[in-house]
């Protein structure tokens, strides 16, 4: 009988120090959320007194996360705004259409739900076998403005992510040789919507815990989901071994979208290049430009190849 007080009460202590772990990290990673996407909304002044924004709800883990923060950010902001939540029922079969109403409802949160058979007319078009994603995302673009039209809306928000942005920088570069991102701020093709992407700084990573933390009611995108050889699916995974293998890259990347300078690139409609002249005083954004941070490379220089300044 003591030998199984003795094996139990350990057991027990485990389970209880165990849970409080989760505990506290679910709480760090709440204030994380709030607080990266509280800093991106104030960067890029994404939403301003007497907003109505509308969050587009796919029923995938980053729009329930953007819908859930933001919500959470409402109660506690300086300003008002309003939120209501929009998923666009594109008619794909086997779309589970009572789960996102039943979840808006008991959320207590406004919403519409936009009936379009999109997923016909994009089998329709493209050919079996090729990538569904273009012409789906220009329908299902087109179909949300109207509605945020319809409804009064004053910003689009997406769930795009930091992750997100990484990747279609890459696609860029590599598919269409330029360097180009998701922006987290941008008025839509007909000119008539800012679109704003508040999770900006959310690591994808962090929105699949929340989601399992908040489990929420997922709904899987049987048109594009299946599509295993992607360009943006191998792009993702090629972001995920480097983030596995050399810690803190992913972050410089994303930090260096925001740290750009057009005078050390090639495009001369950013830079002045055929116009440049020397003007005899120091730029510090010259030749030094160049070296490594991370150390000093005129100290390891021989002396007789050293320029004395002063």
């Amino acid at each position: 009988m003591n030998a199984v007080w003795i094996d139990e009460a350990p057991a027990a202590a485990d389970a209880t120090a165990n849970s409080l772990k989760i505990e506290r990290e679910t709480h760090k990673l709440e204030k994380r959320l709030c607080r990266q996407v509280g800093q991106a909304i104030v960067d890029y002044n994404m939403i301003e007194e007497g907003d109505k924004v509308m969050v587009c709800v796919s029923g995938g883990k980053d729009s329930y996360a953007l819908l859930d923060i933001l919500l959470k950010l409402k109660a506690r902001a300086p300003i008002h705004f309003d939120i209501v939540a929009v998923n666009l029922d594109q008619k794909q079969p086997g779309f589970p259409e009572e789960v996102l109403p039943k979840y808006l409802s008991d959320l207590g949160v406004d919403f519409h739900i936009e009936n379009q058979d999109t997923y016909s007319i994009v089998k329709r078009v493209i050919p079996e076998g090729k990538t569904t994603c273009g012409l789906c995302s220009r329908l299902r673009r087109g179909i949300l403005y109207r509605v945020a039209d319809e409804l009064g809306a004053t910003k689009v928000a997406l769930g795009h992510h930091r992750d997100d942005m990484l990747q279609t920088f890459f696609l860029n570069m590599f598919f269409a040789a330029k360097l180009k991102s998701m922006p987290p701020k941008l008025v839509s093709d007909d000119g008539k919507h800012i679109v704003i992407r508040p999770l900006a700084y959310v690591a994808e990573k962090d929105t699949v815990r929340w989601a399992q933390h908040r489990e929420f009611p997922i709904i899987p995108c049987t048109l594009c989901g299946s599509q295993e050889n992607l360009q943006r699916k191998q792009v993702g995974e090629m972001l995920r071994e480097w983030d596995r293998k050399y810690p803190g890259r992913i972050e410089n990347m994303f930090n260096a979208m925001q740290n750009v300078v057009p005078s050390h690139l090639l495009d001369g409609t950013l830079h002045d290049f055929k116009g440049l002249k020397a003007t005899g005083v120091a730029d510090e954004n010259g030749d030094k430009a160049f070296d490594t941070p991370s150390y000093d490379l005129l100290s390891q220089a021989p002396a007789a190849l050293r320029i004395v300044q002063g």
